[in-house]
């Protein structure tokens, strides 16, 4: 929607359109979730949802919704390419919502785009039935909403688009409905010191968590891409040196995960020195034995790291489940990054009590 929202924001005042978004994908396809197409009464058409396979199905519902129907969702699988059915040709398959806009959403949409020009992380969640609803969602807006909000939250702090919901509320006792979340927000970060086997499998988890995955280590013989295939990049640097230059042009925040998976003291006080004096970083670990924790800690406190800082100091990183292999560390860390980022105990839930989901 980021593509027609100014178009959006040009056309409500002069009467109601319809707004087409893909609101969820399996398998290949020609857009991502987001992805937006206006029609409007006259039959003028903004934007794309497919590359054509299904723009002229599209058009059609938009016409219903606008006619005054309810808001629908229709679901576009496989189609021979010389087949009569609609859909799409590349093996894929795509949830379209479809919903008449009026000019009551202008306050909403002119916060939204004032929050993107910001740079601001935003997102909106729209319920997925015939009178959809519509909530403007920011990071520090703790407002509960129809028991979607901590999910939806969730989904704007990893950067992703996504649909929450469609259960039942434990807090409330009552469904909660189903809702697209779309993001306006580069995803989190993840960046990983090292280049082993750890830093391999790490990249892995936090890719399939949402996260942009970059690994960083000085020695170009073993930081490259064909070892870290599930990273988004392999920087060739000093981790340290990397992560200032990344502070100084503003690319890390309080969603930033930096862990310093290095072994080597001339790697892993640096970068950890570097990534604890950022403000706004939101987890910084380290791996290791207590011994090299403790024996790191004394360099950092000789470096000048302060004690609230040191705090901060996530290490030795992860939970506490017997992780042997990388694998099942890249789970133990993976598994407090989560409990920390939603301020969960971390604790079994048979050990626990009130709702799973808070």
């Amino acid at each position: 929607m980021r593509a027609i929202l100014g178009q959006l924001l040009t056309l409500l005042p002069h009467g109601p359109v319809a707004l087409a978004r893909v609101v969820d994908t399996t398998g290949p396809g020609p857009r991502e979730p987001g992805a937006a197409m206006i029609v409007t009464e006259s039959g003028d058409v903004h934007g794309s949802l497919s590359g054509g396979c299904v723009e002229a199905a599209v058009v059609a519902s938009a016409r219903e919704v606008l006619d005054g129907g309810d808001a629908v969702t229709d679901r576009f699988g496989y189609a021979d390419s010389d087949g009569p059915a609609v859909g799409l040709t590349c093996g894929g398959e795509i949830e379209v919502f479809v919903e008449r806009v009026s000019g009551e959403r202008l306050p909403l949409l002119a916060a939204l785009r004032q929050r993107i020009q910001e740079g601001s992380p935003v997102a909106v969640a729209t319920t997925l039935d015939v009178a959809p609803e519509w909530k403007l969602l920011t990071p520090g807006d703790g407002e509960a909403w129809h028991g979607v909000d901590r999910d939806a939250r969730a989904l704007l702090d990893a950067g992703r688009c996504g649909v929450v919901g469609a259960d039942e509320c434990a807090a409330h006792g009552s469904p909660r409905p189903r809702t697209f979340v779309q993001v306006f927000a580069a995803p989190a970060r993840m960046i990983l010191a090292g280049a082993n086997d750890f830093v391999r499998a790490l990249s892995r988890t936090g890719r399939s968590l949402g996260y942009r995955v970059t690994v960083v280590d000085a020695r170009e013989t073993f930081a490259t891409p064909a070892r870290f295939p599930a990273a988004h990049e392999v920087v060739v640097d000093w981790p340290h040196r990397y992560l200032a230059e990344e502070q100084r042009s503003g690319r890390i925040d309080q969603r930033t995960v930096v862990c310093v998976l290095t072994h080597d003291a001339k790697f892993d006080v640096p970068a950890l020195l570097t990534a604890l004096s950022c403000p706004r970083i939101g987890f910084v670990g380290a791996l290791g034995s207590r011994r090299t924790h403790a024996e790191r800690v004394e360099r950092l406190r000789a470096a000048g790291v302060t004690d609230d800082q040191l705090g901060r100091l996530r290490s030795p990183v992860g939970l506490d489940l017997d992780a042997r292999t990388p694998d099942e560390t890249a789970i133990s860390i993976a598994a407090q990054i989560l409990a920390e980022r939603g301020g969960a105990s971390g604790l079994p839930l048979d050990r626990t009590d009130g709702p799973i989901h808070r």
